[in-house]
């Protein structure tokens, strides 16, 4: 595995994703490695600005105007990605699984559809390894409420939640060797060492 990977960072809600990989980012750091730190929707300077737009409360977007929003911020992304492969250790809060888990397995989108234009935008751009964070109902609920400010993806119903985790689930099983699934109904500090061992293993 190449010593500048690209690292991604995968859960719905709740999972503590963005917390383990912002601990990540500043472990990397601290040991002066070279790295970019960039999430979906968002990350460019475009991205962000499509990330509003999808994110906003007040959107009202249909799923596949939601699906082609993704991945027009990802397409954004990848002249970042493409400036910084090989050169430096990218890290992503949230890839090309998710748009699976979501848009197919939690909105129903034809999957081959989503398939061939991330395979279009992608092109031989590979994710290393991936850090698949899950949770179960009651401790997702109990995160949420915790938060100040909840956008338009924190408001679904739990049976959506629930299909989408599958969907990660069965993404992981199909190739466990390049996932590592982070169990964070338990304890954030176990979880956490875990995940800087791991990247030392990577880097």
């Amino acid at each position: 595995m190449s010593k500048k990977p690209i690292i991604v960072f995968e859960g719905i809600e709740g999972t503590g994703k963005s917390y383990h990989i912002n601990k990540v980012a500043k472990y990397l750091k601290k040991n002066n490695k070279r790295f970019i730190h960039i999430r979906e929707p968002g990350g460019s300077n475009n991205s962000e600005k499509i990330r509003k737009l999808i994110l906003n409360n007040k959107s009202s977007f249909n799923k596949y105007t939601d699906l082609l929003l993704y991945l027009s911020a990802r397409s954004e992304n990848l002249e970042l990605i493409k400036k910084n492969i090989g050169k430096k250790i990218i890290l992503i809060d949230r890839f090309t699984d998710s748009t699976i888990a979501y848009q197919h397995y939690g909105m129903g989108i034809n999957l081959k559809f989503i398939q061939n234009i991330n395979d279009y935008l992608l092109k031989n751009i590979n994710i290393n390894f991936t850090f698949l964070n899950i949770v179960n109902q009651k401790n997702m609920k109990k995160r949420l409420k915790q938060r100040k400010n909840l956008n338009r993806y924190d408001k679904f119903n739990n049976i959506f939640y629930d299909n989408v985790q599958k969907g990660f689930l069965k993404i992981y099983k199909a190739n466990p060797k390049k996932y590592m699934k982070i169990d964070s109904n338990l304890d954030i500090n176990h979880n956490e060492k875990i995940i800087l061992n791991k990247i030392n293993d990577l880097i």
